[in-house]
């Protein structure tokens, strides 16, 4: 298990109960109460450093190591029968962007969302969830086949940004996350969006318009990263910290701006650490607001939809 900077009193407990184990295994010593007792400390320590979690700190639970990706919210809520579709049919399959049909409770979707990789061979080959152009056509190609059929689109969030090289402008980055913007603005069937890790720029806005937008409770949803945010304005990455809670960035800040639709709970910890429950919460989240959205015919669903983004950042002059 991998602990974070700041969980480190929960690593210290975690090394007592390992050895209490093991000396309960190698011996014939009782160390049940022992053991009991380290797990009720770990829990509290837990809950006691997660129920105060600064912005900054939230930013890096977002990034935690042991993560469930978007691949493995999709085999937890299709039950295995999710079948995905590749390429953009321009240029090329993005491996960054993942996209197909699955069936939940009975119902078939249309899943979308960026996948990082779960080690150093599968993050390089998928740029670490940063898609490029192409990535973004392909997922516009999936949302409006989703819209012939009368599919309901699920986007899972989870990008440090959408690809910064040479080729990506050259194929028109900008261009592709501004085309679906727009497209996504008008599709006739809901639209659920959840960030589920990384919510940075562009990269994540290019698959985030929808009718309900959804933070899981330890992501965050920015312009820019704490990082390259510190390094402009104060040209060092020292000022991460300070930036993080300057840019409003953690869930709560985004719902009391009025910016997404709803926060989801973690299991204390975060969801690295019970990977069913948070699983289970989404999925109960997602259907949940898809079975509202369908009751509302998709006319006004769009209307909404438009009247929501385009009362975001409006100011009165006095």
């Amino acid at each position: 298990m991998t602990f974070l900077e700041f969980e480190q009193p929960v690593a210290e407990l975690f090394e007592q109960l390992e050895k209490a184990r093991s000396l309960a295994e190698d011996s014939q010593v009782d160390m049940k109460k022992a053991i009991v007792d380290l797990e009720k400390k770990i829990d509290t320590t837990r809950k006691e450093i997660y129920s105060n979690l600064s912005p900054w700190q939230r930013v890096q639970v977002s990034r935690h190591p042991d993560r469930p990706y978007t691949l493995a919210y999709i085999q937890y809520m299709t039950d295995g029968n999710f079948v995905e579709l590749h390429g953009d049919r321009t240029v090329g399959d993005d491996k960054a962007m993942i996209g197909g049909l699955g069936c939940v409770n009975g119902k078939s979707v249309m899943f979308i969302g960026q996948q990082k990789g779960a080690n150093t061979k599968m993050r390089q080959l998928r740029r670490f969830g940063m898609p490029n152009p192409e990535g973004y056509r392909k997922a516009l190609r999936l949302m409006k086949l989703a819209e012939k059929f009368g599919i309901p689109v699920i986007s899972l969030i989870d990008t440090p940004g959408a690809y910064p090289g040479l080729e990506a402008e050259e194929r028109g980055q900008g261009e592709a996350i501004a085309r679906n913007l727009y497209e996504m603005t008008k599709l006739r069937v809901p639209v659920v969006c959840v960030i589920i890790g990384e919510g940075a720029s562009g990269g994540a806005l290019g698959i985030g318009i929808g009718d309900k937008v959804l933070m899981l409770e330890n992501t965050w949803y920015s312009v820019i990263s704490p990082e390259s945010c510190s390094s402009i304005l104060w040209r060092s990455w020292e000022f991460k910290e300070k930036a993080s809670t300057a840019l409003k960035l953690t869930a709560t800040d985004m719902m009391k701006n009025k910016l997404i639709d709803g926060v989801i709970p973690e299991p204390v910890g975060g969801a690295h650490t019970n990977y069913n429950e948070v699983f289970k919460t989404v999925k109960t989240e997602i259907m949940k607001h898809i079975a509202k959205l369908e009751k509302i015919k998709p006319e006004k669903r769009i209307e909404k939809r438009i009247e929501k983004f385009s009362a975001m950042g409006s100011y009165i002059e006095d």
